[in-house]
């Protein structure tokens, strides 16, 4: 009786999670107001996370229409390959993670019908790069180019599995290897990022403005100028990174990365208001724990009647999010650390942050666990991560940040002071809160 009581109460909390996202979603499109909604197609995003597959409207009819080939052809491997990858873009696009156990059904569909077909692997490694199971997108991605090895596919996503295990020495290899055999945007992309995260901007944006030139497709402009973008955001040129998005969506009005990085970059320029109306136009068609987060701490910082209730509602959609996304096979640990260390439980953000570095050593991983470990007042402890966050050299201002208030709680007053200047140098509009806590930090320190 306990066991079904616990199996329904966690099926009445999924569906409650459902319902909050699903009122987000429509909810949040009527709150803008008909004139300012974004258009309903979402946008081609070639190369981003799937090569070759289409995004948007296209995206949705390319399901139905292989749906419909399916039924007739049910023995077409390719066929099941394809409609798996387009459901793992499908829920990536719209922030929707119940499409992942479809597309996992339709990839093993495809082996049973032919086990060493390269499109259905690097399929699976796709999804599980999505799921954020790169140990096993490693394998997958492997075993997809044993049987290809020019499947633009599996080399991109051998990538990106290496990067997010932390093996960067490795990723940059890959990245080599890819581009000497595939090269092309989803490569340039990645090959760009690898060396952004070891430190080389340069390196990065120059290959960033090669991919750019070369991009013809709508969904490839305005993916590259977002990757710009987001680069010149990391660096604090937000002037230049605002140009970038307008590029971005002057090719696709509708890409939400560009929109969601116009809104960081509008926000640290000062234009709180455009800045909101940009997010709330993202959480209302992908209501994803990054635009979330950031739209919450936007209302808290304007602080009008009514924003702190708005705040907490971003911040239950994390959760609402978490809770689907884990039903879904998604693991979601990091997300998990970097919301509730902040904005929920702090120990439920240790707890997660501690089983994300267990799984993996990356920049970031090492960063959540440092400020997981922060706050909940074990600062000794977190110091080495902190350290290690920013030890490749990746140019993160909220890195920067979190180290330099470890650092001053743990006693190292000079270095503290060092890594909250050169946080707020780097881009002093990082983030409302912490930028203005990094300054107070700062003054309180000298």
């Amino acid at each position: 009786v306990g066991a079904v009581g616990r199996v329904w109460r966690g099926r009445a909390h999924l569906v409650a999670c459902a319902a909050l996202l699903a009122v987000a979603m429509t909810g949040g499109a009527l709150a803008l107001g008909a004139d300012n909604r974004v258009p309903a197609s979402v946008p081609v995003v070639a190369g981003a996370v799937a090569p070759g597959v289409p995004g948007g409207g296209d995206l949705d009819a390319r399901i139905t229409a292989l749906q419909t080939h399916l039924r007739a052809q049910p023995k077409d491997h390719g066929g099941w390959a394809s409609l798996g990858l387009a459901y793992v873009e499908q829920a990536r696009t719209k922030g929707d993670p119940s499409r992942y156990p479809q597309a996992e059904r339709a990839l093993r569909r495809s082996l049973a019908l032919a086990p060493d077909n390269d499109q259905a692997l690097a399929g699976r490694a796709a999804l599980a790069a999505a799921r954020h199971d790169f140990a096993a997108a490693l394998a997958f991605a492997d075993a997809a180019l044993r049987h290809n090895p020019y499947s633009e596919r599996a080399l991109c996503s051998r990538i990106d599995a290496l990067v997010e295990l932390g093996r960067y020495a490795e990723a940059a290899r890959a990245a080599r290897t890819a581009d000497a055999r595939k090269p092309g945007i989803p490569v340039f992309t990645r090959y760009a990022y690898v060396h952004e995260l070891r430190g080389d901007v340069t390196t990065a944006r120059r290959v960033l403005e090669q991919a750019l030139s070369a991009a013809t497709s709508p969904g490839d402009i305005a993916y590259v100028a977002t990757q710009l973008g987001q680069l010149a955001w990391n660096q604090g040129d937000h002037k230049t990174a605002l140009g970038h998005y307008a590029r971005a969506l002057a090719a696709d009005d509708g890409y939400l990365p560009a929109l969601e990085g116009r809104a960081r970059a509008r926000a640290a320029s000062g234009d709180r208001a455009a800045a909101i109306r940009d997010l709330e136009a993202v959480v209302a068609r992908s209501p994803l724990p990054g635009p979330l987060v950031a739209l919450g701490e936007l209302y808290e910082a304007r602080g009008a009647a009514g924003d702190r209730t708005r705040a907490r509602q971003q911040y239950a959609l994390v959760d609402a999010w978490t809770a689907l996304a884990r039903a879904n096979g998604v693991n979601a640990d990091l997300d998990t650390a970097l919301a509730a260390a902040d904005h929920g439980d702090r120990r439920a953000a240790l707890r997660a942050a501690r089983a994300e570095w267990a799984r993996r050593h990356t920049v970031h991983t090492a960063d959540a666990l440092a400020w997981a470990l922060h706050v909940n007042g074990r600062d000794a402890e977190a110091l080495p991560y902190a350290r290690r966050a920013t030890a490749t050299g990746y140019r993160s201002a909220a890195f920067r940040y979190h180290r330099g208030v470890i650092e001053l709680a743990t006693g190292h007053r000079s270095a503290g002071r060092a890594s909250l200047a050169a946080a707020l140098a780097l881009n002093p509009g990082f983030s409302p809160p912490g930028a203005a806590r990094a300054r107070a930090a700062l003054e309180g320190a000298e």
